[in-house]
């Protein structure tokens, strides 16, 4: 009997097909360790995942240049907000630990303005880089809230 005849008997197939499923079913225990997913310094991406998925939130409305999520590196290209075409700004987000604290937190703003048809470089208020680094992190606290319940 040939080796193509003993696969395509039904009882082979059969007993083929069992094996398979008590491997599979073997796959299913139930005694495997759970993770503290709400852990604090949760890095399987190389920095803390709450901090990080805020950021990307937060910074959402402007389009993303670079996203180094080992490095913890987010920097967005130039956004003109519709409402004042004028005016544009580029963000550059730096996650600095793995920990959620608020000095694991940098964000950089540049801001330029229409001059002429040419843009220059205005100064970027000091409150507008405090309030979204404080978004950013009520946003991460949030997400880690949410893991937890």
């Amino acid at each position: 009997m040939s080796v193509l005849q003993t696969f395509s008997r039904p009882r082979f197939r059969i007993v083929l097909a069992c094996a398979a499923l008590t491997a599979l079913a073997a796959c299913g225990g139930r005694d495997r360790p759970k993770a503290d997913l709400a852990a604090a310094n949760i890095n399987t991406i190389g920095v803390n995942s709450y901090l990080w998925r805020a950021a990307l939130e937060t910074i959402s409305f402007a389009p993303l240049l670079q996203a180094d999520s080992a490095g913890g590196v987010l920097v967005t290209d130039w956004y003109t907000n519709p409402a004042n075409p004028g005016e544009r700004v580029k963000l550059t987000v730096v996650i600095l630990d793995q920990d959620l604290r608020a000095d694991a937190l940098r964000v950089a703003a540049s801001r330029q303005v229409s001059q002429a048809g040419t843009w220059v470089e205005a100064p970027v208020q000091a409150a507008t880089v405090q309030k979204l680094e404080d978004i950013i992190l009520t946003k991460a606290r949030e997400l880690r809230r949410q893991a937890v319940s």
